[in-house]
């Protein structure tokens, strides 16, 4: 039940929130994309460096809200859709950007929880 909760407010922030970044640019790359599936990197690494493992938050923050928030299968058909329309620059920099930056953002959310719960 805790995971269709975080569901329930992932996937409108997901929707509301790539739209929000969409209308600010006229880039054919996906900021939207990027930017929920970073946001949610940074929130389950701060989970899991909470040391949240298990138990109701991570079903609902982490499986629920994260799991809803992000969207993989967006990100790869967005970047099918940049090579089928010629910008395969745009295509590389999204795998390479996001891929990166979900790293990055997950290992910085477990870095400061870990450092502000220790």
């Amino acid at each position: 039940m805790l995971v269709v909760l975080g569901g329930m407010v992932g996937a409108p922030t997901r929707f509301l929130l790539d739209r929000a970044v969409g209308s600010r640019t006229d880039s054919e790359f996906p900021l939207g994309t990027l930017t929920v599936n970073v946001i949610g990197s940074l929130i389950l690494g701060a989970l899991v460096g909470a040391a949240a493992h298990g138990g109701e938050v991570m079903a609902l923050v982490g499986t629920g809200f994260c799991g809803a928030l992000t969207t993989y299968s967006t990100f790869g058909y967005e970047t099918v859709r940049l090579v089928e329309d010629g910008v395969r620059l745009y295509a590389l920099a999204n795998v390479v950007v996001s891929v990166a930056a979900g790293i990055a953002a997950a290992a910085l959310g477990f870095a400061v929880a870990h450092a502000v719960l220790a």
